[in-house]
This record gives C-alpha cells, structure tokens and sequence, in this order.
C-alpha cells in the first residue's frame, strides 16, 4: 500500500469509525454488543473487530502495521454495505445499529 492509499484509507476509516476507543470498549462490554453477529467460536466477527478498531485508533499512524491497514480497510468496506442496509423504522435498539457499533460506527450520532 503507497502512502496515497494509506492517505486515503486512514480518512476514510476515520469517517466511517465515529465512536472513539473508550467509548467503543464500554460498548463491547454490554449485553448489546454480545447479543449480535456471528458466533461460532464464542465471539462474533463485528466483536472481536471492535477490539482491532481500539487498538488501531490507540496507534500512531506511523506505528500502524500492515495487518492493521488491512483491518481498516475492511472496516471501511463493513460500514458502507451495512449502512446500504438500513431498515426501515426506529434504528435505536436495533440489531443493525448494534452491528454497526461493534464496527465502530453509531449511525444515531
């Protein structure tokens, strides 16, 4: 990945990941955050990311690894499908929202 790109994906994650790290392990820490997603292995997908997403924001852009860069990608290309999907209705207390959260994203801010 060229600086351009990492440019490019740094802004872009920033965007999409609009809870900031305190704020995302208080979340991941509720019944909520458990109560959704994929979980064949105990933890779901969009939970065990949220803790990636942490740990990503708690590093220096310089410091970032390449596996981390990655990580930001596929969170950027998450909340974009996910968001394509919104349902219709009150979003507040919704599985949706709750997904999106894991990722990092409250679309009610």
């Amino acid at each position: 990945m060229d600086d351009s790109e990492k440019d490019e994906t740094y802004d872009e994650f920033y965007d999409c990941v609009n809870m900031q790290p305190k704020e995302l392990e208080e979340w991941l820490e509720t019944e909520e955050s458990k109560s959704v997603g994929d979980s064949e292995s105990g933890e779901s997908t969009g939970h065990k990311s949220g803790r990636r997403i942490v740990e990503i924001k708690r590093t220096n852009k310089d410091d970032l690894t390449n596996d981390q860069w990655d990580h930001m990608k596929k969170v950027v290309g998450y909340v974009h499908r996910h968001k394509a999907q919104k349902p219709s209705g009150d979003i507040e207390d919704s599985d949706w929202r709750y997904s999106l959260m894991n990722w990092g994203h409250d679309p009610c801010k």
